[in-house]
């Protein structure tokens, strides 16, 4: 997921050539230190995974702490140090029209949808969003609507994964001069070793671990760019003469119904977050709703630290380099420039690490819906979690395969999934949040509604604030299912 128009991939800029070799050796050693690290917790979930129930959600036992912390790292991943400061640092303070949609998102999961999600999860035994969406329906019904679903999530995050496995594999490419196969192969290779082993739990843990990285360096290097400006109050008067016209003008220029539109887009991104499955599976392995709510807690103090941590990189950025041309290696820029050798290197290689562990949540949701909704784990049911595992393995190697053979202009169009799969199923659980019941046939007709207008709003010219990619396919998506649910309440 972006911001910076369509896509907003790190540029191939030789950053660390030239670099002293204690440095470029203290980032590879930090890189290894976090890979072992990743293949430990993988070892060590291995052995609380008892059943496909543990595989998939971790037996519905997750704390506060991993909850909040994996769900705030898979919903704002590595795309947050790059992605969004680089829009913030390109387009100026407009783009923090973005924010109240991406914490009123977490919100709505947390606090709207999380006690019913989880509450049912606990009576019906889900393991998956799908089950939850199609629960209620009868059997014939149940498997179309699911395979409806499993094949939404299949294409999106098949792509997605082999969107993130050439981003990472382009920045090894870039930063360490490997080779870009052998880059690729070494990430997927890790993040399979670890997700094999442990699941569901090794995917959370190693998502916490990524996200106190990623608060650290959110909170790190804006104060070092912060303290290289001069202070605050140097930042505020030297900003107006950095910055670029209409960089200050929080409405980005437009007047009128285009300023509305504009606004409501950039809010309507947090509506995404409604329909990820592998969001919400973390609310569903919630083990009580105490948890839930510390979990919010931790999840939204998190985001706003990060959020606000990149926004000020981005002003600071502005001040120190007036004239970036690759606006998302903001944060490359400023640590190697304004922070300790090794602190650096820590920075670069956690970076990295995000990058290549992203793909682990997609990884197990992909597997989950081939196997648990497809119901492929009974073609052999004492070695259900052996059967997922394999899944997985013919997942990740389809995204390699992708990642070597499939043109940037497929990659790019990967970037719809978060909005499409947000639109497929994000108005069907909250209609089933509120109470109300639906048909199979309504239910289908919202899913591919919704996700064939995202997709088609995608592929056409860009609206002020995407609004016609991110609230239409909603609205869509609605009216189906208002309709339906008013027919329903006549005949009764």
């Amino acid at each position: 997921m972006t911001f910076a128009g369509k896509t907003a991939r790190i540029q191939r800029k030789p950053m660390l050539q030239g670099k002293p070799m204690s440095e470029n050796l203290t980032t590879l050693l930090f890189l290894a230190f976090f890979n072992v690290v990743l293949l430990g917790i993988g070892f060590f979930a291995y052995r609380r995974v008892k059943d496909n129930n543990d595989f998939i959600l971790g037996g519905a036992k997750l704390g506060p702490f991993v909850s909040g912390l994996s769900y705030a790292a898979s919903t704002s991943s590595v795309w947050v140090l790059l992605g969004y400061s680089g829009y913030v640092y390109a387009v100026g303070l407009s783009a923090l029209w973005l924010l109240p949609g991406i914490w009123g998102g977490y919100v709505a999961v947390w606090l709207g949808l999380g006690k019913k999600l989880n509450d049912e999860t606990r009576t019906q035994g889900h393991l998956t969003l799908t089950n939850y969406i199609s629960h209620g329906q009868p059997r014939r019904a149940h498997a179309i609507i699911a395979a409806i679903a499993t094949l939404l999530i299949v294409f999106c995050f098949t792509f997605y994964v082999a969107s993130q496995l050439q981003g990472a594999g382009r920045t090894f490419e870039t930063y360490f001069d490997w080779k870009f196969s052998y880059s690729v192969l070494i990430g997927v290779v890790v993040v399979l070793f670890y997700s094999l082993l442990g699941g569901f739990w090794a995917v959370s843990l190693t998502d916490t671990i990524q996200g106190l990285f990623m608060v650290a360096i959110s909170l790190a290097v804006p104060i070092a760019a912060l303290v290289a400006v001069g202070g605050p109050a140097s930042l505020l008067s030297t900003l107006p003469q950095a910055a670029p016209a209409g960089f200050l003008n929080a409405t980005g220029g437009y007047q009128g119904l285009t300023l509305i539109l504009f606004v409501v887009g950039s809010i309507s991104i947090g509506l995404g977050t409604l329909g990820q499955p592998h969001l919400l599976n973390r609310l569903m392995a919630l083990r009580d709703d105490k948890a839930r709510k510390q979990g919010f807690a931790i999840a939204f103090g998190w985001s706003i630290a990060v959020y606000l941590g990149m926004t000020l990189l981005a002003l600071c950025g502005r001040v120190l380099f007036p004239s970036l041309e690759a606006s998302e290696t903001l944060l490359f820029q400023i640590s190697a420039e304004y922070m300790p050798g090794i602190m650096s290197g820590v920075v670069m290689a956690a970076i990295l690490s995000a990058i290549m562990s992203t793909v682990d949540s997609q990884l197990l949701v992909v597997s989950s819906s081939i196997t648990h909704d497809m119901q492929l784990e009974r073609i052999a049911p004492r070695h259900a979690v052996l059967v997922s595992r394999i899944v997985m393995i013919l997942v990740a190697a389809l995204a390699v395969v992708l990642t070597f053979l499939a043109p940037d202009t497929i990659f790019q169009r990967v970037l719809f999934a978060w909005t499409a799969l947000g639109a497929a199923f994000g108005p069907i659980v909250v209609a089933r949040v509120i109470g109300f019941k639906h048909g199979p046939a309504t239910v289908m007709a919202a899913m591919l509604v919704g996700f064939g207008s995202a997709v088609t709003f995608f592929l056409l010219p860009n609206t002020p604030g995407d609004i016609a990619e991110r609230l239409l396919p909603w609205c869509f998506s609605i009216v189906i299912l208002m309709a339906r649910a008013k027919r329903n309440a006549s005949k009764r």
